[in-house]
């Protein structure tokens, strides 16, 4: 019974993840939203920007997911000069918007 609960679980786990995934492509791909490809080349993204960093590799570059979202939520806090958007702080993006996004991320 534990076993077949565990299964369960896992199971629906997984499709929460997915959902939160497509959720998170959705928001980084939206020129409306996460705008992330007026800046950076994604592989599967239309219309890639060169002027930051490409986004590949991103669970080898970010290993500590929060540190992934706090770039995201305030990049001013590791860099002042930057020039990508404070999605959190400046509450263009919710914190749920934030995170979705990392877990796409992360499939990258």
């Amino acid at each position: 019974m534990l076993i077949v609960l565990l299964l369960c679980t896992n199971v629906w786990a997984g499709g929460v993840l997915e959902q939160r995934v497509a959720a998170g492509k959705r928001l980084t791909l939206d020129r409306k939203m996460g705008n992330c490809l007026a800046c950076h080349a994604i592989d599967n993204g239309p219309f890639s920007g060169n002027t930051a960093p490409p986004l590949f590799s991103m669970k080898s570059r970010f290993p500590d997911k929060k540190k992934l979202v706090a770039q995201i939520s305030n990049p001013l806090a590791n860099n002042r000069d930057t020039i990508m958007p404070p999605f959190g702080l400046h509450g263009i993006l919710t914190e749920d918007q934030i995170h979705k996004i990392v877990e796409y991320l992360y499939t990258l």
